[in-house]
C-alpha cells in the first residue's frame, strides 16, 4: 500500500501541469518556482493564510481531499489506473509534436516538474523523454523510498 501511494504521488508530481489547477481556482501554493517545485514552507504559509480568509472553501477542499482518499484507500489499483491516465494525457498535451517523446522544452512548458528532473529521466541520454522512461523514473523512485522504509 505504501509502495502504492508513494508511486501515484511520483505520477502526480512529475505529470505536474506548467499551470496548476488550483491556480486557476485562485487557490494557495499554485505559485512555482521558476526551476519547477513550489517551496514547501511558502505554500503551506499561503495554504493556511487562504484557510483563515476562507474557511468554508478550506473546510470543503479539506473534505473533498479527504473523500478522495478514503477512495484511494478502498480501491488503490482504480486510484493509481485513473492517477497514470491523467500523467499519460499531460504528457500527450505536452508533446507538442506528437512524435511520442517530449524535448526539454515541450517539458519545461507542459511538464516543469518532469524537465527540473530531465536528465535524471533521460535514461539514454538523446535529449528527449518518452513515457515510458518516466514510468521507469517513477519505479526507480517508488523502489527508493519503499528501501528507505517510508
Amino acid at each position: 500500500m505504501k509502495r502504492l501511494l508513494v508511486t501515484a504521488a511520483a505520477v502526480l508530481v512529475l505529470s505536474t501541469p506548467a499551470v496548476p489547477s488550483s491556480a486557476a481556482e485562485g487557490m494557495p501554493g499554485a505559485t512555482v518556482r521558476p526551476e519547477g517545485g513550489a517551496d514547501p514552507a511558502d505554500r503551506k504559509a499561503r495554504f493556511e493564510q487562504w484557510c483563515r480568509d476562507n474557511p468554508e472553501k478550506c473546510r470543503e477542499l479539506k473534505a473533498k481531499a479527504e473523500e478522495r482518499r478514503e477512495q484511494c484507500r478502498a480501491d488503490p489499483e482504480k486510484c493509481r489506473a485513473e492517477l497514470l491516465a491523467r500523467g499519460r494525457e499531460r504528457f500527450k498535451k505536452a508533446d507538442a509534436n506528437g512524435d511520442g517523446r517530449i524535448s526539454r522544452e515541450e517539458a519545461q512548458k507542459g511538464m516543469p516538474l518532469v524537465a527540473r528532473d530531465f536528465d535524471r529521466i533521460d535514461a539514454n541520454k538523446d535529449g528527449l523523454v518518452t513515457l515510458d522512461e518516466i514510468e521507469a523514473a517513477l519505479k526507480t523512485l517508488a523502489g527508493a523510498s519503499k528501501g528507505k522504509g517510508n
